[in-house]
Order: C-alpha cells, then sequence, then structure tokens
C-alpha cells in the first residue's frame, strides 16, 4: 500500500514539474516571438530613414547636421541588442527624426515632394506598427515573468535556467508617435 503512495506521490510531482517547465517554456518563446516582431518592424524603420535621408539630402545641402545625426542615431538603433539597448538607441532615433521632419516642414519644395511624403507617412505607420508590437512583446514578458515569479513555478525556474527577461521600455519623452505634418 505505502507503495502506491509513494508511487503516486512522484507520479503528481513530476507531472506539476512537467507542467511547471512546459508553461514556462511556452512563456519565453511567446517574449521571444513578440520580440521578433519588434525586431521585423525597427528593421522597417531602419530601412526608411536612409531612404528618407536621401531624399531630402540634396534639398537641405547646408543642414548636414541634422541629417548626419539621423543616419548616426540610425546605425547605433541598428548596432542596439536587446530590449533595454533598443528602447534606448530607439528614442534617440525618434528624436532625431522628429528634427528632420521638423527641418522638412521648412522647406516648402520638400514638403510638396510625393517621396517625401510616402516615406514621413510609411515611417508614421511604421511607428504605429513599433508601439503595437512593443505592447504584445511587453504583456508576453510580463505574462512570463509573473508564471516565473508566481509560486510553485518560483521553486524550479532559476534552477532551470529560467530568467527574467526585460520589458522594451523607452524614456516618458520619446513615447510619442513622431507628427508629421502633409501640407
Amino acid at each position: 500500500m505505502s507503495f502506491w503512495i509513494v508511487v503516486g506521490v512522484l507520479v503528481v510531482i513530476a507531472l506539476w514539474a512537467i507542467t511547471v517547465y512546459n508553461g514556462l517554456i511556452s512563456g519565453r518563446n511567446q517574449a521571444q516571438t513578440a520580440w521578433s516582431q519588434i525586431d521585423v518592424q525597427l528593421k522597417r524603420r531602419h530601412d526608411l530613414i536612409p531612404n528618407l535621408v536621401q531624399v531630402v539630402k540634396d534639398a537641405m545641402g547646408y543642414e548636414q547636421e541634422t541629417l548626419t545625426k539621423v543616419v548616426q542615431a540610425r546605425n547605433n538603433a541598428v548596432a542596439a541588442s536587446g530590449p533595454v539597448q533598443a528602447g534606448a538607441a530607439e528614442a534617440a532615433l525618434s528624436q532625431a527624426t522628429r528634427g528632420l521632419f521638423a527641418l522638412v516642414e521648412s522647406y516648402p519644395q520638400l514638403k510638396a515632394n510625393d517621396n517625401v511624403k510616402q516615406l514621413q507617412e510609411e515611417l508614421t505607420t511604421t511607428e504605429n506598427k513599433i508601439a503595437f508590437a512593443r505592447q504584445f512583446y511587453n504583456d508576453s514578458v510580463n505574462t512570463y515573468n509573473n508564471r516565473r515569479q508566481s509560486f510553485p513555478a518560483v521553486l524550479a525556474a532559476a534552477s532551470l535556467g529560467f530568467g527574467t527577461i526585460e520589458l522594451f521600455n523607452m524614456p516618458e519623452t520619446e513615447r510619442e508617435v513622431p507628427k508629421v505634418a502633409l501640407r
């Protein structure tokens, strides 16, 4: 009789361990997939910015400082790895892009240029997609981190190599989508 009790307890413990492990794997994989979606949108953003810079470069020949800031911020954003570095780099890129948009507004020929308008629209759309992807990622990370820190998973998570995942945060001043006036 006691043999069956021991077997029953071992089966329950094994099922618990499998459930906890699979739940942590599922949460971590969802967070990684969500980060991949952010990465796709950031790459699109990084690809659009050089096109915009190239289009406005000729008309803004003496505004090289602004263009250089945008290119440097873009390069830093491309080189960033992980949510913490990417958040800071993307914030700097947003600020530099806003400066470029402000300059474009002061050049009537650029403001009227269809290529500039299209690139600004695409960039704004991409910014919105990044915001949605960031929200999904942070929700996924929050779910995973809660699962990891909740009982009974907390008893096994660290020993199984399930660490905390960082949220993708941007400074408060950088959370706004760049405003583009196309008229």
